[in-house]
């Protein structure tokens, strides 16, 4: 494993992150569609993506359905390799690196889990060690697994509030409670970058603060990379630190909150015309929905 990705990554500063933090990655020109590219009929679902993430930043991915958010973040995670462009990784080439070089530096949290197997909860969250793992002569479950993988996925499971859950089947879990535990088995990996895609999906409100509350907290603590695919512009808007704005497959803004989401912007990417005003305790964009012509409820 090359040794620019290995250990603890460097927060700028607390709050922000300023233009001269180091690139987590660099995207250059990418191109991506499903399947193999024809030069008569090619879909490109990505079209000429060019963006930085900036090492300890936390940066929203918002867009329409079908604007490429989700096969953005497939190629960040290298579950998909761009037909045309390059994307740089720490520096280096993401085409270059081996899955577990990728794995030790990158987490990613897809929107859909399918369990196939009842397994439990804090063996699912022990997978996450995985591209850590150490042959040994001796065993605690898997057979690959040390004590620091044990008290790694104990953490973890702490952090995301499932330690009482640790002994139940995943296929028995809530749609929430599935949720945290891979978040839990991905925050187990220790990665430098942490990629979601709607990680407050099937949340109830209070768990949706704590989600946002542990991601901000990582960052501090940590100085993790957080790349968020999100539907929920408010969230994005408040708990992120820049913001990439999708439609049809390109980059059609970034920048920060206060940058990105104005009414024009949204009513260009959206096709709708929205409420925006600052929010009471942070003073960032707040978006409301306006109200229907005719009342519904009377």
């Amino acid at each position: 494993m090359s040794r620019h990705l290995q250990g603890k990554a460097r927060s700028d500063n607390g709050a922000g992150i300023g233009t001269d933090a180091p690139l987590a990655y660099e995207v250059c020109g990418a191109y991506f569609c499903y399947g193999r590219p024809s030069t008569l009929d090619v879909r490109w679902v990505l079209q000429d993506v060019t963006l930085q993430v900036r090492s300890g930043e936390i940066l929203g991915i918002v867009g329409p359905n079908g604007s490429g958010k989700t096969s953005l973040l497939k190629l960040l995670a290298k579950l998909a390799a761009p037909q045309r462009g390059d994307i740089t990784l720490f520096g280096q080439s993401l085409a270059g690196l081996s899955q577990d070089d990728t794995a030790r530096a990158v987490a990613c949290v897809p929107q859909e889990n399918p369990q196939l197997f009842p397994f439990t909860v804090a063996e699912t969250v022990l997978m996450g060690r995985f591209p850590h793992r150490q042959r040994s002569r001796w065993s605690l479950g898997f057979g690959w697994e040390a004590q620091d993988d044990c008290r790694a996925a104990a953490q973890a499971m702490e952090t995301m509030d499932i330690a009482h859950l640790a002994a139940r089947l995943v296929t028995d879990l809530s749609g929430g409670e599935r949720q945290r535990t891979m978040i839990a088995r991905a925050l187990a990996q220790m990665p430098r970058v942490l990629l979601l895609d709607e990680p407050t999906a099937f949340l109830d409100l209070q768990h949706q603060l704590d989600i946002c509350s542990v991601v901000r907290r990582l960052r501090e603590e940590r100085g993790l990379t957080v790349v968020i695919v999100s539907h929920d512009l408010n969230l994005a808007s408040q708990y992120c630190d820049r913001i990439a704005m999708l439609k049809d497959g390109r980059v059609a803004a970034i920048g920060t909150p206060s940058e990105v989401m104005s009414v024009e912007t949204l009513r260009e990417v959206y096709g709708c015309t929205v409420l925006i005003d600052a929010h009471p305790d942070s003073g960032l964009p707040r978006i409301t929905l306006p109200g229907p012509a005719v009342p519904v409820h009377r």
